[in-house]
């Protein structure tokens, strides 16, 4: 059971998911301002809602990664398969960067896009459960939720990157320079990134755990469909526990932005800020977000998992009624501020321990399939369709009903905390 140092542990998580979540944040930040004029040729309501829905394809395609990366993941190990998930997503991502617009290729530009973004799921849902293994396989039992925050800080950290990114660019540039070519550079950027992951995870370690495993003969040659077999019901519990945290954080970071910084007309809210001024204000507050990660993390290696996600979800039943009345105002900068910082706080206290809660609900040797099947299933069920039925949601019945979408997704997880034992002081070499 000799484990990788606690750098190389943070290095191989962190970094790597870092770099994956920037390549999508990217994605979602330019299907919110730039892709409807770019792939769709309009600016109005319509084309965003076709954006948004280019943006959803990578969900949908999240479950098929998560089923090709989680079987080589059991049957290979932890290292092969977060190299190549990595090299899947920065191609697709650096290939979006290089593509035609509506103007120059028309329909067949949007097919492109559709499929480099189709591409950029598959890799991401190799990423996440991998990353987490590497972090909780390689942590003391009683350190476990801690070191699973290792590549949940990849969220923020990658979200930071990509939005300081377009900050920079809107600073430097107009709105006709990001239409023409500044749109593209973030994702060609990405490129520098997965050279630094790819350097960091080729030197890894393969975890303890896994090794264990493999002298204990216990690899099993088809994970897939022992996960089915044995543990289709923690797939569910996974799968409905990670929903809520997706719907909050493109509520937070993709619809609100759209709202924010768009007329009516285009479907927005019409609250009268700029691109440039939003994006200051979500990275404020993602700094929030990556502080509550580390701190339920600690709490949940003291008092159990199920605790710290309990008060989230009650939490966020509560936030989701209050917090339409705090995006109401015209360029009310202090109610804005308290809608993202709350929101991302109650963000982190139920994304943090999640990277050792869903490894946790499944044996060894088919962990790697199991915790990603659920977690992407979640990205299906929680995150898809976020952006567009939220803009349709406000576009036709107001934020409230913005608001009781994400209750109803809280209560859900409620649900399944009810049903999920406590896992904090499981066997993890089972």
């Amino acid at each position: 059971m000799t484990r990788d140092s606690v750098k190389t542990v943070i290095a191989a998580s962190m970094v790597g998911t870092a770099i994956e979540f920037y390549d999508f944040y990217a994605y979602g930040t330019a299907a919110a301002n730039y892709f409807p004029k770019v792939f769709f040729g309009q600016t109005g309501a319509a084309a965003l809602i076709g954006s948004l829905l280019t943006f959803a394809v990578a969900f949908i395609a999240r479950p098929v990664g998560s089923l090709i990366f989680g079987h080589f993941g059991d049957r290979m190990g932890r290292k092969t398969t977060l190299v190549v998930s990595l090299m899947t997503m920065g191609v697709a991502t650096f290939l979006i960067g290089c593509l035609p617009t509506y103007a120059v290729w028309g329909g067949w530009a949007v097919v492109l896009l559709v499929a480099c973004r189709f591409v950029q799921g598959i890799g991401l849902g190799g990423e996440w459960s991998g990353a987490a293994l590497v972090a909780t396989e390689n942590a003391p039992d009683d350190k476990r939720a801690l070191y699973g925050s290792f590549p949940e800080l990849g969220a923020p950290i990658g979200f930071f990157l990509s939005n300081g990114t377009y900050f920079l660019l809107e600073t430097f540039t107009d709105s006709d320079d990001m239409l023409a070519w500044g749109w593209r550079v973030p994702f060609l950027l990405s490129a520098v990134l997965v050279i630094v992951g790819l350097v960091v995870r080729v030197r890894m370690e393969e975890t303890p755990v896994f090794r264990l495993a493999q002298q204990e003969n216990k690899v099993v040659k088809a994970p897939l469909t022992e996960v089915f077999r044995k543990s289709w019901k923690q797939v569910l519990q996974a799968t409905f526990l990670v929903a809520v945290t997706y719907t909050l954080f493109y509520t937070l970071a993709t619809w609100s932005l759209a709202w924010g910084t768009k007329t009516v007309e285009q479907g927005g809210g019409g609250l009268g800020f700029t691109n440039r001024e939003y994006l200051l204000m979500l990275m404020v507050a993602i700094c929030v977000f990556a502080a509550f990660i580390v701190l339920s993390c600690l709490y949940a290696d003291r008092v159990g998992r199920r605790r710290v996600l309990m008060f989230s979800s009650v939490a966020l039943v509560v936030f989701s009624l209050a917090f339409p009345y705090l995006l109401m105002g015209h360029r009310n900068f202090a109610q804005v501020m308290v809608f993202l910082c709350v929101g991302f706080a109650l963000m982190g206290i139920a994304f943090g321990p999640i990277g050792a809660f869903l490894p946790e609900l499944f044996d060894a040797n088919v962990r790697y399939s199991g915790s990603g099947i659920g977690y992407n299933l979640a990205a299906i069920v929680g995150a898809a369709f976020v952006p567009t039925i939220a803009t349709w949601l406000s576009h036709n019945w107001g934020v409230r009903s913005v608001g009781l979408y994400l209750a109803v997704m809280a209560l859900c997880c409620l649900v399944a905390l009810v049903t999920t034992p406590e896992t904090k002081d499981t066997d993890f070499t089972r």
